[in-house]
Protein backbone atom coordinates (compact mmCIF):
# COMPACT_ATOMS: atom_id res chain seq x y z
CA UNK A 1 0.00 0.00 0.00
CA UNK A 2 1.13 3.54 -0.79
CA UNK A 3 -0.32 5.86 1.88
CA UNK A 4 -0.69 9.58 1.14
CA UNK A 5 -1.43 12.04 3.98
CA UNK A 6 -2.92 15.41 3.01
CA UNK A 7 -1.26 18.06 5.21
CA UNK A 8 -1.26 20.95 2.75
CA UNK A 9 -3.70 23.12 4.74
CA UNK A 10 -1.99 22.56 8.08
CA UNK A 11 -0.01 25.53 9.41
CA UNK A 12 0.98 25.42 13.07
CA UNK A 13 -0.47 28.23 15.15
CA UNK A 14 -2.85 29.42 12.43
CA UNK A 15 -6.61 29.10 12.54
CA UNK A 16 -8.33 26.75 14.97
CA UNK A 17 -6.47 23.61 13.95
CA UNK A 18 -3.57 23.30 16.43
CA UNK A 19 -5.01 20.03 17.76
CA UNK A 20 -5.41 18.65 14.23
CA UNK A 21 -1.88 19.77 13.36
CA UNK A 22 -0.45 17.98 16.39
CA UNK A 23 -2.44 14.82 15.61
CA UNK A 24 -1.25 14.79 11.99
CA UNK A 25 2.36 15.34 13.07
CA UNK A 26 2.19 12.55 15.65
CA UNK A 27 0.46 10.21 13.21
CA UNK A 28 3.11 10.78 10.55
CA UNK A 29 5.88 10.23 13.09
CA UNK A 30 4.45 7.07 14.65
CA UNK A 31 3.22 5.54 11.39
CA UNK A 32 6.74 5.94 10.05
CA UNK A 33 8.36 4.47 13.16
CA UNK A 34 6.13 1.39 12.88
CA UNK A 35 6.82 0.97 9.16
CA UNK A 36 10.50 0.04 9.35
CA UNK A 37 11.74 -1.40 6.05
CA UNK A 38 8.29 -1.08 4.55
CA UNK A 39 6.82 -3.73 6.84
CA UNK A 40 3.38 -2.11 6.89
CA UNK A 41 3.18 -0.29 3.59
CA UNK A 42 5.35 0.40 0.58
CA UNK A 43 5.61 4.18 1.05
CA UNK A 44 4.24 7.04 3.16
CA UNK A 45 3.91 10.35 1.32
CA UNK A 46 3.01 13.67 2.97
CA UNK A 47 1.61 16.48 0.82
CA UNK A 48 2.72 19.54 2.75
CA UNK A 49 3.67 23.20 2.50
CA UNK A 50 6.63 25.45 3.17
CA UNK A 51 5.48 26.16 6.74
CA UNK A 52 5.16 22.58 7.96
CA UNK A 53 8.12 21.03 6.17
CA UNK A 54 10.25 21.13 9.32
CA UNK A 55 7.73 18.91 11.17
CA UNK A 56 6.77 16.48 8.42
CA UNK A 57 9.93 16.09 6.34
CA UNK A 58 11.38 13.29 8.47
CA UNK A 59 13.25 10.06 7.73
CA UNK A 60 10.91 7.41 6.39
CA UNK A 61 8.50 9.90 4.82
CA UNK A 62 8.52 11.20 1.29
CA UNK A 63 7.64 14.86 1.79
CA UNK A 64 6.27 16.74 -1.21
CA UNK A 65 6.03 20.51 -0.86
CA UNK A 66 2.97 21.68 -2.76
CA UNK A 67 2.79 25.00 -4.57
CA UNK A 68 0.41 27.67 -3.32
CA UNK A 69 -0.25 29.55 -0.10
CA UNK A 70 -2.08 27.44 2.52
CA UNK A 71 -3.02 30.66 4.38
CA UNK A 72 -5.12 31.83 1.43
CA UNK A 73 -8.75 30.67 1.71
CA UNK A 74 -9.33 30.53 -2.04
CA UNK A 75 -6.18 28.46 -2.53
CA UNK A 76 -7.33 26.06 0.17
CA UNK A 77 -10.79 25.80 -1.36
CA UNK A 78 -9.41 24.92 -4.78
CA UNK A 79 -6.94 22.49 -3.21
CA UNK A 80 -9.60 20.75 -1.15
CA UNK A 81 -12.14 20.40 -3.94
CA UNK A 82 -10.06 19.77 -7.05
CA UNK A 83 -6.29 19.49 -6.67
CA UNK A 84 -6.13 16.67 -4.12
CA UNK A 85 -7.66 14.04 -6.45
CA UNK A 86 -5.08 14.92 -9.10
CA UNK A 87 -2.21 14.63 -6.59
CA UNK A 88 -3.56 11.32 -5.29
CA UNK A 89 -3.50 9.91 -8.82
CA UNK A 90 -0.10 11.46 -9.55
CA UNK A 91 1.49 9.76 -6.54
CA UNK A 92 -0.47 6.53 -7.08
CA UNK A 93 -2.13 6.57 -3.67
CA UNK A 94 -3.71 3.30 -2.61
CA UNK A 95 -5.26 5.23 0.26
CA UNK A 96 -5.25 8.92 1.17
CA UNK A 97 -5.69 10.13 4.74
CA UNK A 98 -7.41 13.46 5.46
CA UNK A 99 -6.61 14.56 9.06
CA UNK A 100 -8.89 17.63 8.79
CA UNK A 101 -11.95 15.55 7.96
CA UNK A 102 -12.73 16.94 4.49
CA UNK A 103 -12.44 14.73 1.42
CA UNK A 104 -12.63 15.99 -2.21
CA UNK A 105 -16.09 16.02 -3.73
CA UNK A 106 -15.20 13.88 -6.74
CA UNK A 107 -12.52 11.51 -5.42
CA UNK A 108 -13.19 7.87 -6.26
CA UNK A 109 -10.20 6.16 -4.63
CA UNK A 110 -9.95 4.71 -1.15
CA UNK A 111 -9.73 7.36 1.52
CA UNK A 112 -9.91 7.85 5.28
CA UNK A 113 -11.23 11.01 6.91
CA UNK A 114 -10.67 11.83 10.59
CA UNK A 115 -13.79 13.49 12.02
CA UNK A 116 -12.73 15.07 15.31
CA UNK A 117 -16.06 16.52 16.35
CA UNK A 118 -19.28 18.08 15.08
CA UNK A 119 -18.88 21.38 16.91
CA UNK A 120 -19.89 23.46 13.83
CA UNK A 121 -23.37 21.91 14.09
CA UNK A 122 -23.43 22.73 17.82
CA UNK A 123 -22.73 26.38 17.07
CA UNK A 124 -25.32 26.46 14.31
CA UNK A 125 -27.93 25.26 16.81
CA UNK A 126 -26.97 27.04 20.04
CA UNK A 127 -24.72 29.99 19.11
CA UNK A 128 -25.62 30.90 15.50
CA UNK A 129 -24.36 34.48 15.75
CA UNK A 130 -20.85 33.63 16.98
CA UNK A 131 -19.29 32.16 13.83
CA UNK A 132 -19.49 33.41 10.26
CA UNK A 133 -22.78 31.91 9.08
CA UNK A 134 -21.69 31.38 5.47
CA UNK A 135 -18.34 29.84 6.41
CA UNK A 136 -19.94 27.60 9.04
CA UNK A 137 -22.62 26.46 6.58
CA UNK A 138 -19.88 25.51 4.12
CA UNK A 139 -17.99 23.57 6.82
CA UNK A 140 -21.15 21.68 7.80
CA UNK A 141 -21.93 20.78 4.20
CA UNK A 142 -18.36 19.54 3.64
CA UNK A 143 -18.46 17.44 6.80
CA UNK A 144 -21.79 15.90 5.79
CA UNK A 145 -20.45 15.08 2.31
CA UNK A 146 -17.30 13.54 3.78
CA UNK A 147 -19.29 11.41 6.22
CA UNK A 148 -21.56 10.24 3.43
CA UNK A 149 -18.94 9.34 0.84
CA UNK A 150 -15.71 8.46 2.67
CA UNK A 151 -14.52 4.89 2.35
CA UNK A 152 -13.43 4.89 6.00
CA UNK A 153 -14.17 7.30 8.87
CA UNK A 154 -12.05 7.52 11.98
CA UNK A 155 -13.38 9.47 14.94
CA UNK A 156 -11.88 10.10 18.35
CA UNK A 157 -14.63 9.08 20.79
CA UNK A 158 -17.75 6.96 21.09
CA UNK A 159 -19.70 10.18 21.57
CA UNK A 160 -18.55 11.47 18.18
CA UNK A 161 -19.33 8.08 16.62
CA UNK A 162 -22.93 8.35 17.84
CA UNK A 163 -23.15 11.89 16.54
CA UNK A 164 -21.89 10.80 13.12
CA UNK A 165 -24.38 7.93 13.02
CA UNK A 166 -27.23 10.30 13.87
CA UNK A 167 -26.08 12.77 11.22
CA UNK A 168 -25.37 10.10 8.59
CA UNK A 169 -27.52 7.00 9.29
CA UNK A 170 -26.00 3.77 8.06
CA UNK A 171 -22.40 4.98 8.35
CA UNK A 172 -21.62 2.66 11.26
CA UNK A 173 -19.79 -0.02 9.27
CA UNK A 174 -17.38 2.56 7.90
CA UNK A 175 -16.61 4.21 11.25
CA UNK A 176 -13.77 3.27 13.59
CA UNK A 177 -13.26 4.88 17.00
CA UNK A 178 -9.60 5.51 17.73
CA UNK A 179 -8.89 7.70 20.74
CA UNK A 180 -6.23 10.36 20.42
CA UNK A 181 -2.74 9.51 21.60
CA UNK A 182 -1.35 11.46 24.54
CA UNK A 183 2.13 12.93 24.50
CA UNK A 184 4.16 13.41 27.66
CA UNK A 185 3.77 16.96 28.95
CA UNK A 186 6.89 18.81 30.05
CA UNK A 187 7.31 21.33 32.84
CA UNK A 188 9.96 24.02 33.23
CA UNK A 189 13.01 22.83 35.14
CA UNK A 190 13.25 26.12 36.98
CA UNK A 191 10.46 27.45 39.18
CA UNK A 192 7.81 29.07 37.03
CA UNK A 193 7.36 32.76 37.87
CA UNK A 194 3.64 32.50 37.15
CA UNK A 195 2.95 30.20 40.12
CA UNK A 196 1.47 32.10 43.09
CA UNK A 197 2.48 31.39 46.68
CA UNK A 198 -1.04 30.54 47.88
CA UNK A 199 -3.09 27.46 46.87
CA UNK A 200 -4.95 27.84 43.58
CA UNK A 201 -7.47 26.25 41.24
CA UNK A 202 -6.44 26.05 37.57
CA UNK A 203 -9.14 26.30 34.90
CA UNK A 204 -8.88 26.07 31.12
CA UNK A 205 -11.35 28.02 29.01
CA UNK A 206 -11.45 30.44 26.07
CA UNK A 207 -13.58 33.21 24.62
CA UNK A 208 -15.49 30.66 22.56
CA UNK A 209 -18.86 29.89 24.22
CA UNK A 210 -18.46 26.12 24.17
CA UNK A 211 -15.38 26.37 26.40
CA UNK A 212 -17.70 27.91 29.01
CA UNK A 213 -15.58 30.56 30.68
CA UNK A 214 -18.86 32.01 31.97
CA UNK A 215 -19.62 28.76 33.80
CA UNK A 216 -16.11 28.60 35.25
CA UNK A 217 -16.37 32.12 36.69
CA UNK A 218 -19.92 31.62 38.00
CA UNK A 219 -18.80 28.42 39.70
CA UNK A 220 -15.85 30.21 41.27
CA UNK A 221 -18.06 33.09 42.40
CA UNK A 222 -20.33 30.61 44.20
CA UNK A 223 -17.33 28.79 45.66
CA UNK A 224 -15.71 32.03 46.84
CA UNK A 225 -18.77 33.20 48.76
CA UNK A 226 -19.31 29.79 50.39
CA UNK A 227 -15.73 29.24 51.53
CA UNK A 228 -13.98 30.82 54.49
CA UNK A 229 -10.49 30.67 52.99
CA UNK A 230 -11.00 30.30 49.23
CA UNK A 231 -8.18 29.24 46.96
CA UNK A 232 -7.26 31.61 44.15
CA UNK A 233 -8.49 30.88 40.62
CA UNK A 234 -6.18 30.97 37.62
CA UNK A 235 -7.93 30.86 34.24
CA UNK A 236 -5.93 30.27 31.07
CA UNK A 237 -7.66 31.24 27.83
CA UNK A 238 -9.33 34.58 28.60
CA UNK A 239 -7.89 38.07 28.99
CA UNK A 240 -9.81 39.14 32.10
CA UNK A 241 -13.14 38.78 33.92
CA UNK A 242 -14.76 41.79 32.25
CA UNK A 243 -18.18 41.02 30.81
CA UNK A 244 -18.71 37.90 32.90
CA UNK A 245 -21.13 37.54 35.81
CA UNK A 246 -18.80 37.50 38.79
CA UNK A 247 -18.73 39.66 41.91
CA UNK A 248 -15.91 42.15 42.34
CA UNK A 249 -14.84 40.38 45.54
CA UNK A 250 -14.43 37.05 43.78
CA UNK A 251 -12.90 38.68 40.70
CA UNK A 252 -10.12 40.12 42.87
CA UNK A 253 -9.00 36.54 43.54
CA UNK A 254 -8.92 35.59 39.84
CA UNK A 255 -5.84 35.76 37.61
CA UNK A 256 -6.39 35.43 33.85
CA UNK A 257 -3.93 34.60 31.09
CA UNK A 258 -5.16 34.88 27.54
CA UNK A 259 -2.20 32.84 26.33
CA UNK A 260 0.98 31.41 27.85
CA UNK A 261 3.62 31.28 25.16
CA UNK A 262 5.84 28.54 26.58
CA UNK A 263 4.02 25.25 26.99
CA UNK A 264 6.51 24.31 29.73
CA UNK A 265 5.37 27.32 31.76
CA UNK A 266 1.71 26.52 31.19
CA UNK A 267 2.21 22.91 32.31
CA UNK A 268 4.27 24.02 35.32
CA UNK A 269 1.42 26.29 36.33
CA UNK A 270 -1.02 23.42 35.90
CA UNK A 271 1.21 21.01 37.85
CA UNK A 272 1.22 23.37 40.85
CA UNK A 273 -2.57 23.56 41.13
CA UNK A 274 -4.59 21.88 43.87
CA UNK A 275 -7.34 21.03 41.39
CA UNK A 276 -8.04 21.39 37.68
CA UNK A 277 -11.47 22.71 36.60
CA UNK A 278 -12.78 22.03 33.10
CA UNK A 279 -16.43 22.85 32.35
CA UNK A 280 -16.57 22.66 28.55
CA UNK A 281 -20.01 22.19 26.98
CA UNK A 282 -18.88 20.03 24.06
CA UNK A 283 -15.69 18.15 23.22
CA UNK A 284 -14.94 15.53 20.60
CA UNK A 285 -12.25 14.20 22.94
CA UNK A 286 -10.73 16.45 25.62
CA UNK A 287 -6.97 16.68 26.19
CA UNK A 288 -6.83 19.17 29.12
CA UNK A 289 -8.16 16.79 31.84
CA UNK A 290 -5.73 14.09 30.70
CA UNK A 291 -2.80 16.51 30.83
CA UNK A 292 -3.79 17.44 34.39
CA UNK A 293 -3.93 13.74 35.35
CA UNK A 294 -0.53 13.19 33.77
CA UNK A 295 0.85 15.88 36.09
CA UNK A 296 -0.82 14.47 39.20
CA UNK A 297 -3.54 17.12 39.50
CA UNK A 298 -7.07 15.99 40.51
CA UNK A 299 -9.79 16.89 38.02
CA UNK A 300 -13.30 18.35 38.24
CA UNK A 301 -14.73 17.97 34.76
CA UNK A 302 -17.92 18.55 32.80
CA UNK A 303 -19.96 15.39 32.27
CA UNK A 304 -20.99 16.50 28.76
CA UNK A 305 -20.32 14.80 25.42
CA UNK A 306 -17.02 12.85 25.13
CA UNK A 307 -15.55 14.02 28.42
CA UNK A 308 -17.25 11.38 30.57
CA UNK A 309 -15.72 8.50 28.56
CA UNK A 310 -12.28 10.11 28.47
CA UNK A 311 -12.15 10.99 32.17
CA UNK A 312 -14.06 7.95 33.48
CA UNK A 313 -13.93 7.57 37.26
CA UNK A 314 -10.49 9.20 37.44
CA UNK A 315 -12.07 12.62 38.02
CA UNK A 316 -15.18 14.11 39.58
CA UNK A 317 -17.79 14.69 36.86
CA UNK A 318 -20.26 17.53 37.18
CA UNK A 319 -23.08 19.21 35.29
CA UNK A 320 -21.44 22.42 33.98
CA UNK A 321 -24.72 24.29 34.45
CA UNK A 322 -25.10 23.15 38.06
CA UNK A 323 -22.79 25.53 39.92
CA UNK A 324 -23.66 24.14 43.34
CA UNK A 325 -22.65 20.65 42.22
CA UNK A 326 -19.38 21.92 40.75
CA UNK A 327 -18.60 23.82 43.96
CA UNK A 328 -19.23 20.66 45.98
CA UNK A 329 -16.75 18.78 43.77
CA UNK A 330 -14.12 21.49 44.22
CA UNK A 331 -14.54 21.53 48.00
CA UNK A 332 -14.30 17.74 48.22
CA UNK A 333 -10.95 17.67 46.44
CA UNK A 334 -9.63 20.66 48.36
CA UNK A 335 -10.61 19.31 51.79
CA UNK A 336 -10.61 15.48 51.52
CA UNK A 337 -6.99 14.40 51.23
CA UNK A 338 -7.83 10.71 50.89
CA UNK A 339 -10.11 11.44 47.91
CA UNK A 340 -7.46 13.72 46.43
CA UNK A 341 -4.79 10.99 46.55
CA UNK A 342 -7.23 8.41 45.19
CA UNK A 343 -8.01 10.61 42.17
CA UNK A 344 -4.33 11.25 41.56
CA UNK A 345 -3.66 7.49 41.46
CA UNK A 346 -6.65 6.86 39.20
CA UNK A 347 -5.53 9.68 36.93
CA UNK A 348 -2.10 8.13 36.42
CA UNK A 349 -3.78 4.83 35.49
CA UNK A 350 -6.33 6.48 33.20
CA UNK A 351 -3.77 8.18 30.97
CA UNK A 352 -2.21 4.81 30.19
CA UNK A 353 -5.25 4.08 27.99
CA UNK A 354 -4.07 6.69 25.50
CA UNK A 355 -0.54 5.55 24.70
CA UNK A 356 0.56 6.03 21.11
CA UNK A 357 1.57 2.40 20.52
CA UNK A 358 -2.00 1.14 20.80
CA UNK A 359 -3.33 4.12 18.80
CA UNK A 360 -1.04 3.46 15.85
CA UNK A 361 -1.79 -0.25 15.87
CA UNK A 362 -5.48 0.66 15.63
CA UNK A 363 -4.79 2.91 12.63
CA UNK A 364 -2.97 0.17 10.75
CA UNK A 365 -5.79 -2.28 11.54
CA UNK A 366 -8.37 0.18 10.21
CA UNK A 367 -7.05 -0.56 6.71
CA UNK A 368 -7.53 -4.36 6.53
CA UNK A 369 -6.12 -6.15 3.52
CA UNK A 370 -3.94 -3.17 2.58
CA UNK A 371 -1.07 -3.56 5.01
Amino acid sequence: MRLVIDCFKLVKGKGKSIGIYNLAQNLAQHLTETNRNGERCEEIIVLGNEYNRKDFDIPGIRFVQMKGNPLNKLTCLVWELFIVPFQARKYKADRILFPRGYRPLFYRGKDTVIIHDLIPFFYDKYFPSVLNRVENAYIMSRLKASMKHADRIITISEFSRREIDAMCPGSGKRVRVIYNGLNEVKCSRNKCALIPEEPYIYAAASGLPHKNAAGVLKTYDAYYHQTQHPARLIVVGILNTDGYEISSEAASHVTCYKYIERSEDMHSLLAGARVFLFLSLIEGFGFPPLEAMQLGVPVVCSDRTALAEVVGDAGLLTDPDNYAQSVKCLNRILTEEELRQQLIRKGYENVKRFGWDSRITAYWRSWPGEC
